[in-house]
């Protein structure tokens, strides 16, 4: 059996009174410095950016999706490629998600997200407006069609380790079911147990695959939290993952705290599940970029995180700088000649000007959003990076405090 050793978790700086920390996690291909905001490349590829780009702006590892990779090329192609890495020429650690978000979230008519407000409505069959629904549960998995062209399809514990093992990235995630905040009490307790019965077959099938595959190099698993907003099932959740062992005495290499949350829970939501979960394992939190996220979820104890939304809105023009985002292709930046940010080191940056971005969106050309794609990208990390930094050097209130004064969200245009 490959060994479990070639993964670990040191954990380096704490924040005093709080679950928030610095570390490393070690990996087959490379050692990540936490906290560490990971890029998603979806279909092995962060869309308009390639993967050398991605190592340029200082990415530590990428993510890509279990569910995308399954339909196209499809995980065999993938593995007989040498894996992820290998196989998207991309030099350093990988993560691949379970498949399980995709699977809901497509299947169910939402496309990217789910429905993630507390509203009135409580219904158990939560579908969008006018879609069909594509996925159906049961105990054993989830039977759905593809978004591509309709053929049905069927992810069960297994099938999603197997997928997983073929992509052969470093850190993957046991398959599990996501609620949104619309459904009921009831449904979220017995999606709990269901998650926590196909985590105990992710366990049992990874253990019987990492035997069989030792020409490959070890692979992490981390199960998934979910429990939406109710503290008990949150709680619950985490005791019983961290109970959990395969049938050879294996355990969870990890956590990942994902599922339905609003926004203004969410560090309540990552501090109960980091007062439950083992200090010597990383937590990974599931899709969050925005700087306010950022900073609650590190302080309250997550130690990686993706989202695709750094690339997404650069496709339609949407820049990050310190102050807030903005909207590159309005007219107010037709004859602006100075760069997004003078003070980013990122490679637009250094090259190109607003005016040049606003020209290129309006033609349409295709560079519009690889540029703005690089400059998103190494904005989040560039931030990720400072917030280690803080709280290695000790002054990480003093960061939070100092950029979060100054960020106002959406803005118009920057103030200089």
């Amino acid at each position: 059996m490959s060994a479990a050793s070639e993964f670990s978790f040191k954990v380096g700086t704490r924040l005093e009174g709080r679950h928030g920390r610095s570390g490393v996690i070690s990996t087959p291909h490379g050692d990540i410095a936490t906290p560490a905001f990971i890029p998603v490349g979806t279909k092995a590829t962060v869309k308009a950016v390639l993967p050398e780009t991605m190592k340029e702006l200082g990415s530590q590892a990428l993510l890509a999706n279990a569910y995308h990779l399954y339909l196209q090329p499809g995980p065999d192609i993938v593995d007989e490629g040498g894996g992820l890495a290998q196989f998207m020429n991309w030099h350093g650690p990988t993560f691949t998600d379970s498949g399980g978000f995709q699977v809901m979230s497509l299947g169910v008519g939402f496309k990217k997200v789910l429905a993630m407000e507390a509203v009135g409505v409580r219904s158990d069959d939560v579908i969008a407006k006018g879609k069909e629904r594509l996925a159906h549960v049961d105990d054993d998995g989830v039977t759905f069609r593809s978004h591509l062209d309709g053929s049905k399809h069927r992810f069960t514990p297994e099938v999603s380790m197997g997928i997983q093992h073929q992509l052969g990235a470093d850190v993957m995630f046991a398959f599990d079911e996501l609620t949104t905040l619309m459904n009921t009490r009831g449904y979220q307790e017995e999606s709990l147990e269901r998650t926590r019965r196909w985590a105990q077959r992710c366990l049992d099938e990874h253990e019987r695959l990492t035997a069989a595959r030792t020409h490959r190099p070890y692979q992490a698993l981390f199960g998934v939290i979910q429990g939406a907003q109710y503290e008990d099932l949150r709680r619950k959740a985490c005791q019983d993952l961290e109970a959990l062992r395969g049938c050879g005495g294996s355990e969870f290499d990890g956590y990942g705290i994902g599922g339905a949350l609003e926004k203004h829970n969410l560090g309540t939501i990552v501090g109960w599940c980091c007062d439950e979960l083992p200090e010597h394992k990383p937590r990974h939190m599931l899709g969050i970029s925005e700087p306010e996220d950022v900073f609650v979820a590190v302080e309250n104890g997550a130690d990686t995180f993706d989202c695709v939304n750094p690339s997404r809105v650069a496709r339609n023009a949407a820049i990050y700088v310190d102050e807030g985002r903005f909207n590159i292709n309005t007219s107010r930046f037709k004859r602006d000649f100075t760069p997004i940010d003078d003070t980013c080191d990122c490679y637009t940056c250094k090259h190109y000007t607003r005016a040049y971005l606003h020209h290129l969106f309006k033609a349409k050309e295709m560079l519009a959003a690889t540029l703005c794609t690089i400059h998103n990208e190494r904005f989040t990390v560039r931030l990720v990076d400072r917030i280690r930094e803080s709280i290695d050097g000790g002054y990480f209130d003093d960061y939070k405090r100092d950029f979060m004064g100054g960020w106002k969200g959406r803005i118009k245009a920057p103030a200089n």
